[in-house]
């Protein structure tokens, strides 16, 4: 393997002939290529994009059995010289491909397993994880697909090392929730940073994940730091405010009514609503061969409207579920693009809502007020299109077919959480959730059993507390506390029996616990969960006394049919 020892700069002269002839002779590659160029040129290029063929080549031997593990490898040498000491020596007598990645690839290493003190309970095992869950990357080294970030932050744990968008404000809950508002204020730095370099906040902080965004929760975090220092806040980040706004509304101004264009739906009538895109329309560089093997289910279907639709998916943070499929069962009829979501465009109201404040406050009357007219128009937007008044439920619209998607899900109650919905459209819709989607062990996130992680027998933490927040702002607090009490004594009955905080819970039927489903195993850390189990700690813990656990909550014990 002497070849894979010389110098970069050798490396890089010796090879170039032959990097442009693997880079030309690729030919299963080249459409990718050409789109690639177009998109990639103004930021960091994702692994598949640098290492081309011998991506793919790495990701079809299936060494790992996480398709993470290798986009998140940091090449030792320039990726363009060790893709052509691949293709030199990949048809050699002897060549080990395993070997060869070994040889010029650092893998990514598991954290040191945390042991927790015998006997902690729930809170202080919680608040022990927060200084094992945080990174500091403020430099990586020049061929990482880590995107380097200038403060601390909370990553969720397991497979996931890095910073996610929608995760990290539920996580900051908890945060807050601990007096780590030192932390807040570093997370929100950190995604104020990616707005400036980048022009939105990606899904996280690898190279793969800039092409595509996530639920914007940036104006919530905003809100969250404002309650501990004040309206200042919302004039000292309203730059990155507006960025985000503007990411995702752009091409609203050109698009013509009754078509999309990245992020934004333009409806017959003018209506704007948004909708979850990626910019590539290749595998999922994380998930690579999963992607293929989707696609290769569906020849029918063009492979990159296919691919588009599944990155879509991953950025709407449902990856994936029934909610997005024309076939409930069937994966490979994913249409992420093709429907304007409920919860998206409740927290693009929020958004705009946030951004008239901020103007206020910063003396710009006529942008505070040009903002509360779209908020206004979205409400309207959300109430007469996103609303089955068949069903009495808010559900996705599919603006190609001009009808709603029936589906009752979890994120029916994201108008609540953001009081969009009149006050019958609350009771309807609340009346749904209780009939539906109440389980003893919290909210089920759809009624579809399909093996699909974002959908039953699963519940997730995040949309535990949509679904407390949105019920208590329309004076249901019974139902409320139902399903934050049943998730909680849930969380703690796993840990009472395996000593950790999860990614997801089965929260209906006899077994109770971790969830399963989705394109890998269950996750432990896990800051979404942490964050919401301290606040609905703190929720329902009689005034009168500190709640170490849910066994400190007398309601918690009987609340589970």
């Amino acid at each position: 393997m002497r070849n894979t020892e010389v110098t970069t700069t050798k490396r890089s002269q010796r090879h170039a002939p032959v990097l442009l002839g693997v880079l030309l002779s690729a030919t299963v590659f080249s459409t990718w290529a050409a789109e690639d160029s177009r998109l990639l040129t103004s930021q960091p290029q994702p692994p598949d994009v640098r290492l081309g063929p011998l991506f793919n080549a790495v990701q079809q031997a299936k060494f790992y059995p996480d398709q993470k593990t290798f986009a998140d490898a940091v090449p030792k040498y320039d990726p363009s010289s060790t893709l052509a000491d691949w293709q030199m020596q990949k048809n050699q007598r002897g060549f080990d491909l395993k070997r060869f990645v070994a040889a010029n690839f650092t893998l990514p290493t598991d954290s040191d397993k945390y042991v927790p003190p015998a006997g902690q309970n729930l809170r202080d095992h919680i608040n022990g994880l927060w200084p094992v869950l945080t990174r500091t990357t403020s430099n990586t080294g020049k061929y990482d697909s880590l995107l380097p970030l200038p403060k601390p932050y909370v990553v969720p744990g397991g497979r996931f090392r890095e910073v996610y968008y929608w995760d990290s404000y539920f996580t900051m809950l908890g945060l807050a929730e601990s007096g780590h508002w030192d932390k807040v204020q570093d997370m929100v730095d950190n995604f104020a940073s990616l707005l400036d370099r980048y022009g939105h906040i990606p899904n996280g902080n690898r190279t793969y994940y800039l092409s595509r965004s996530q639920p914007p929760f940036f104006s919530l975090m905003v809100d969250l730091l404002a309650t501990h220092e004040g309206d200042n806040v919302y004039v000292r980040y309203l730059p990155q405010l507006q960025k985000e706004y503007d990411y995702w509304m752009a091409d609203s101004d050109s698009v013509a009514a009754g078509n999309a264009s990245k992020r934004v739906v333009k409806l017959a009538d003018g209506t704007v609503l948004n909708r979850y895109w990626d910019a590539r329309d290749v595998p999922r560089t994380e998930s690579w061969m999963d992607d293929i093997a989707t696609a290769n289910k569906a020849p029918q279907r063009n492979k990159a409207e296919m691919y588009r639709d599944l990155r879509a998916g991953a950025a709407s943070g449902w990856d994936f579920s029934s909610r997005w499929f024309t076939d409930a069962h069937n994966l490979s009829t994913i249409r992420t693009t093709q429907l304007a979501p409920v919860d998206l465009n409740s927290l693009m109201f929020h958004l705009e809502k946030t951004l008239s404040t901020a103007y206020r406050l910063n003396k710009q009357d006529a942008q505070a007020k040009a903002f509360a007219d779209r908020a206004e128009k979205r409400q309207a937007a959300i109430n007469r299109y996103l609303w089955d008044s068949k069903q009495g439920w808010y559900a996705d619209y599919d603006w190609k077919t001009r009808k709603i998607h029936p589906q009752l899900t979890a994120a029916t109650l994201f108008p609540l959480y953001m009081q969009i919905a009149s006050d019958k459209q609350a009771d309807s819709t609340a009346s749904a959730v209780e009939k539906q989607l109440l389980k003893p062990g919290g909210l089920v996130t759809t009624t579809v059993n399909n093996g699909q992680q974002w959908d039953a027998p699963n519940g997730w933490a995040p949309l535990q507390w949509v679904a407390v927040e949105g019920l208590e702002h329309y004076k249901k607090p019974q139902l409320a506390q139902q399903v934050g009490l049943r998730f909680l004594r849930n969380v703690q009955l796993t840990y009472d029996k395996e000593h950790k905080l999860v990614e997801k819970y089965v929260v209906e039927g006899y077994n109770l616990g971790g969830g399963g489903g989705g394109e890998y195993p269950l996750q432990d850390g896990f800051g979404w969960t942490n964050g919401v189990t301290l606040k609905l700690l703190d929720k329902y813990c009689p005034k009168d006394k500190t709640c170490n656990s849910a066994h400190d909550i007398p309601e918690a014990q009987s609340s589970a049919k």
